[in-house]
């Protein structure tokens, strides 16, 4: 596993670029989606299509209030170079849910949908040397025992 010295971040001004602004679009919207789960969810006189999901999400007790508490976290963690990886991993379902939000019923806001998502891909791309433990083999390590015989684990 490469040591904390050795991991890279790759197209590094683009990176913080784009996690500065992912970060900032993320505690915006994180904080006004706890707004949404507070106050409801604004909706137009007459509701349209789009509204009246958003009421019937709302009536199901969805967690409005705390999925804009985690993205506003996340994006505070991404305002710290050393908890950015995880906070990118806390934004991915977020940004996910997005974009097939945008892309089946909120046609009108994939202008919003899609850079969201690929931001959250191009960081998860910048910081794939952090990830890359994750997906490593099992390792042997050698530990010795009380006798100070060596085994392999």
């Amino acid at each position: 596993m490469p040591s904390l010295e050795n991991r890279s971040v790759r197209l590094p001004r683009l990176a913080f670029v784009v996690r500065l602004l992912f970060a900032l679009f993320l505690v915006g919207t994180g904080i006004m989606t706890m707004g949404f789960g507070v106050n409801g969810y604004p909706v137009g006189d007459p509701p349209n299509e789009l509204d009246q999901f958003m009421l019937a999400l709302e009536k199901t007790g969805y967690l409005i209030f705390w999925v804009g508490f985690l993205k506003t976290v996340a994006g505070g963690l991404m305002f710290f170079p050393r908890t950015t990886p995880l906070a990118i991993l806390m934004a991915l379902p977020y940004a996910f849910n997005i974009l097939l939000y945008v892309t089946f019923f909120a046609h009108q806001y994939l202008v919003v949908g899609i850079p969201d998502f690929a931001a959250c891909v191009l960081l998860i791309y910048c910081y794939f040397d952090w990830y890359r433990p994750i997906f490593a083999g099992p390792t042997t390590a050698a530990i010795q025992d009380a006798s100070g015989d060596e085994h392999a684990l």
